[in-house]
């Protein structure tokens, strides 16, 4: 997110009602709430975590131990285990559709 200089994109006289409100303090603008993005869409980071998961599933299936993974990841054996369980769940719909 970028700030950008209220008088570059509003109506003078809007800048100034606001400034009646809020003077020289930073002020955020939500987006529409159509428009909002989900977190990590930016950024990619929400897919790179998508095929961290599916990628750990897979090792499971492969026979691969949850603490093994727990230390290859650098997480908790209860977060390996909540992986395993979504991707199943995620498995299940698909196969079902």
């Amino acid at each position: 997110m970028k700030y950008s200089n209220a008088y570059n994109v509003l109506p003078v006289d809007i800048v100034r009602m606001i400034q009646e409100y809020v003077n020289g303090e930073y002020l955020y603008i939500p987006r529409k709430e159509e428009q909002q993005k989900k977190w990590g869409e930016n950024s990619g980071s929400r897919d790179a975590l998508k095929r961290r998961n599916e990628e750990i599933y897979q090792k499971y299936l492969k026979g691969a131990v949850i603490l093994d993974l727990a230390q290859e990841y650098y997480l908790s054996d209860k977060s390996i285990r909540r992986i395993i369980s979504q991707q199943k769940k995620i498995m299940l719909n698909i196969n079902t559709e």
